[in-house]
């Protein structure tokens, strides 16, 4: 088969039509915190402007993809952006908080069809986590800024209706 014959689609970072929510958990504020402004300035430089962010702050990581499916589900947004960070402790509560949260958020994308960029921490200690969300190199927020662009434009291109 040659090369000619394939078609290729690929979503391009730009700014949607709609707005773009961003829900950020408060626990672990002294990162997620860093996060937020990374996905903020992202959007902001993509073309996204400041009227068309919505910031939406929510207790922990578990409570992500409640207030996620509440605001895919309005109309005037067109992607959200859930940030949150969960740092390994001494018990459980880790694993049941991240993998719950890791659940929910992927659902939220898959029944209302908008994207839900996953901008959740899951680290052993507060310096990975810090290291993550450092606006010099490797901020997670401002990679999931731009996920929820991308994939706005490539369900665009698909033509995919959204709820």
């Amino acid at each position: 088969m040659s090369a000619e014959a394939i078609t290729t689609i690929e979503g391009k970072v730009r700014a949607p039509q709609g707005k773009i929510a961003i829900v950020a958990a408060r626990f672990n504020a002294f990162v997620v915190d860093q996060m937020v402004a990374g996905a903020q300035q992202n959007l902001l430089a993509n073309g996204v402007v400041a009227k068309n962010i919505l910031l939406v702050k929510v207790p922990g990581a578990f409570e992500l993809p409640l207030v996620s499916q509440a605001l895919a589900a309005r109309k005037d947004i067109a992607a959200v952006i859930a940030l949150g960070c969960v740092i390994r402790g001494d018990t459980a509560h880790f694993d049941f908080v991240a993998g719950e949260a890791s659940a929910g958020i992927s659902r939220v994308s898959l029944e209302t069809n908008k994207p839900v960029a996953f901008g959740v921490l899951t680290t052993d200690t507060v310096e990975q986590a810090l290291a993550r969300a450092s606006m010099d190199a490797g901020n997670k927020g401002a990679d999931a800024a731009m996920v929820a662009m991308e994939m706005c434009d490539l369900l665009l291109q698909l033509k995919v209706e959204n709820s």
